[in-house]
């Protein structure tokens, strides 16, 4: 029973020297003074603040991508001891001693070498040689504008890593498929197939090109596996179940455990979560938080409140009004109410506050017990510095004249009485009974007189407005928008009747114990919209480029320049691989139309195996390269040329694999002195067609064509054989014909004639 005491463990292991060369010249190039130079290169600057925030835990928003490659580069500085104390402000600054240049740029770099092993044993997954595979991974190891990005700080080398873990992955579990389905191996390749497609949309979202590739790719797959008759219909249930999981369930949670780290992470207020709703603010530690802390969750007759507009665009802002009126007669001529203005401020303002009033009852503070408002109920809202109703009339608005004025009521004693009340219209309830709350309900205020919705405009007011933003009345029949929809940010019970008081009442809020916390998936699915939604920064820069000057690498980057000396970095591509990954791309496109079209005409030029490693490889690489290259065209955002990098990559794979197919399947007719099949034969009068040798057609399969003339009774007869003869109707007219014909490699079981000489 213990026996095997008795004898020594041994551990066998195959070590591809292949991918430990590649792997140790690859962590050289990309590690080999890395530190250099010590200063913020281009994009560092823009990186860097996201690092300095995660450790000092603060919240910000990222509109590029998820948070996964943030954290991965916060990673590198939390393990080099960074504090985040450094000024991310101008490109060329010097680091100081504090900033663990090395370990921040780590992860990108270790990245970048491993993708050169990485492109290897693509090529050998695919079928292809090892010297194609060498090929692959040497062209990864030299482009300089790959080793240029993964010595910096920036995202791409991580990006391109997982794309390639992605592929590399699903062609293992494939390739594990055909030999043991359900192993041990099996399993690992699958699931980290979804992982690696994860972790790519992590980075960027730019990587979900990537990962609908490796999924459509997998669905033919799994399509084929459905045909499959020798596999029982529990077997294939389990596979596509299988497949499910691993590529749909675990990508998905992984994504919202991104999320889920990222937001546990930084916790505290900061300057980016003005753009985020009331509720997510107040889930953050300080700011908000510390603000309204113990606010009463339900809102009164008699309630004081600020409300906030929750499109917040173009800024985030408050209802507000002030003394100011709308001047009688505006710059193009229309007249006005000369009402008391109300604008949106997008600043915290003691004129920001409103006391919600029963239009029943004369008192403006809360009764006992405290009566909530609920949804349908008819509201007036008193400004609380200045006492007056909020009102509108039809009176066009200052900047928007399809719209009403909205303002504040003044009783001029003239005909124009107030229309001052408002029904309450929860967007989000739950059921018609619910209360309104503080932060969490969304409303619309809709004027009972002219059925029109509160709305800010967007529009900044003249000098006369103070450049505030302006709210009006628009009717609810034009339809519904989120400029129309508020939230109460901060709230308290009014207490006090008098006016006097009322004023020292809103500077002193009351505290009330009243929790609210947002659910991780109500935190993840604004952030997640917030992220989708926010605008970048359209505006040109000097070294932006358009997808068309990254194929003919009509552009560059300069990323930093020393200050003193004429060192200088670029992001320049080698023009000889990249002319020659294009060129590549555009062979293997005329080369699968080729085939594709005479397959159609039942003409086998490849062997079976051959063609789907030749459709694959194709899917992949030139996939890779169209979907990860194409959508850039229509997007409006500002490109720069490392925006190229993960589909020059693909590209770069596919290169080899032309090549050696080039070599394998067209220069061999060369060697053995036959004419190539896709080239005609000489004579200008001579007509020349394709008979296809094959069993039930013009010849034996598996035989070799020979030299056939056309007998005069109608049949064709071997001048020369050479195999098995050939035979096949003759032309009507009697006349000779004479054909010559080439045989494929003997292993392919295929033969051909390639044309017929008439004359």
């Amino acid at each position: 029973m213990l026996g095997f005491l008795k004898r020594p463990v041994v551990v066998t292991a195959d070590i591809n020297l292949n991918v430990v060369a590649l792997t140790a010249v690859g962590l050289l190039s990309r590690l080999w003074q890395l530190a250099y130079p010590r200063a913020v290169v281009f994009d560092e600057v823009y990186y860097g603040q996201y690092i300095s925030f995660y450790m000092k835990r603060i919240f910000f928003l990222d509109g590029s991508g998820p948070p996964f490659g943030h954290m991965l580069l916060a990673l590198g500085g939390y393990l080099g001891g960074f504090d985040g104390n450094f000024l991310w402000n101008r490109i060329g600054a010097e680091y100081s001693s504090n900033v663990p240049v090395w370990s921040l740029r780590l992860l990108p770099a270790l990245t970048g070498a491993l993708s050169v092993p990485m492109a290897y044993q693509i090529l050998l997954e695919l079928g292809f040689s090892h010297c194609a595979a060498m090929g692959a991974a040497l062209l990864m190891l030299i482009e300089n504008a790959l080793i240029t990005q993964s010595r910096l700080m920036l995202l791409e080398s991580v990006l391109i890593f997982f794309n390639l873990l992605a592929v590399l992955s699903y062609l293992k579990f494939s390739n594990s498929q055909k030999q043991r389905p359900f192993s041990l191996s099996w399993w690992f390749w699958l699931m980290l197939t979804g992982v690696a497609c994860s972790c790519a949309v992590g980075v960027k979202y730019v990587g979900v090109f990537t990962y609908l590739l490796v999924l459509a790719v997998a669905s033919v797959h799994a399509w084929h596996l459905i045909g499959d008759r020798t596999l029982s219909h529990v077997r294939v249930l389990c596979h596509l179940l299988a497949r499910a999981a691993a590529l749909l369930v675990v990508p998905a949670l992984m994504y919202l455990l991104f999320f889920y780290v990222h937001l546990i992470l930084v916790y505290r207020s900061g300057p980016h979560d003005q753009v985020m709703s009331s509720a997510f603010q107040a889930s953050l530690e300080g700011g908000l938080a510390r603000i309204t802390q113990g606010q009463p969750l339900e809102v009164a007759y008699g309630s004081q409140v600020t409300l906030k507009n929750v499109f917040g665009k173009p800024v985030p802002c408050w209802l507000h009004s002030h003394q100011s009126t709308y001047p009688m007669i505006y710059e193009n001529g229309r007249g006005s109410s000369h009402q008391q203005q109300v604008t949106c401020y997008p600043f915290k303002d003691v004129n920001n506050w409103w006391i919600v009033k029963d239009p029943g009852r004369h008192q403006l503070v809360v009764g006992s017990p405290p009566r909530p408002v609920r949804h349908g109920d008819v509201v007036q809202l008193v400004h609380g510095m200045t006492t007056r109703f909020l009102n509108t009339h039809d009176v066009a608005a200052p900047l928007s004249p399809h719209s009403q004025e909205v303002s504040c009521y003044v009783d001029y004693n003239i005909s124009m009485p107030s229309q001052n009340l408002w029904r309450l219209d929860i967007v989000n309830r739950e059921s018609d009974a619910d209360v309104w709350k503080t932060i969490l309900s969304e409303v619309r205020l809709v004027h009972v007189n002219t059925s029109v919705a509160l709305k800010l405009s967007g529009a900044h007011l003249p000098d006369w407005g103070f450049r505030q933003l302006e709210v009006v009345g628009e009717k609810v029949s034009r339809g519904y928008h989120e400029s129309m929809v508020w939230n109460v940010e901060e709230h308290r019970y009014g207490k006090s009747q008098e006016q006097k008081e009322r004023e020292l009442e809103l500077h002193s809020p009351a505290q009330m114990d009243v929790s609210r916390n947002l659910s991780f998936m109500a935190r993840f699915l604004e952030l997640q919209w917030r992220m989708l939604t926010v605008k970048s920064d359209g505006s040109e820069h000097k070294y932006s480029s358009s997808p068309l000057d990254w194929v003919t690498l009509d552009t560059s980057i300069a990323y930093w320049l020393h200050p003193r000396t004429s060192a200088q970095i670029h992001l320049l591509g080698n023009v000889v691989i990249w002319a020659s990954a294009s060129l590549a791309t555009v062979v293997y496109a005329l080369l699968f139309l080729w085939y594709l079209l005479r397959r159609r005409r039942s003409i086998r030029d490849l062997p079976e195996d051959s063609w789907l490693r030749w459709v694959l490889a194709g899917a992949l690489c030139a996939g890779g390269w169209a979907v990860n290259y194409l959508p850039f065209f229509m997007m409006e955002k500002t490109l720069f040329l490392y925006h190229y990098l993960p589909a020059l990559t693909f590209q770069i794979l596919l290169l080899p694999a032309v090549l050696q197919h080039i070599s394998d399947h067209l220069c061999r007719y060369r060697a053995s002195g036959a004419t190539p099949p896709t080239v005609p034969g000489p004579g200008v009068s001579q007509v020349v067609t394709w008979v296809w040798c094959g069993r039930g057609q013009r010849g034996t399969r598996g035989g070799r064509c020979g030299c056939l003339e056309a007998g005069r009774d109608g049949s064709w007869v071997s001048v020369r054989e050479r195999g098995k003869a050939a035979y096949g109707p003759r032309s009507a007219g009697g006349v000779s014909r004479v054909a010559w014909c080439a045989v494929e490699k003997p292993e392919s079981f295929v033969s051909q004639c390639e044309f017929w000489k008439l004359g």
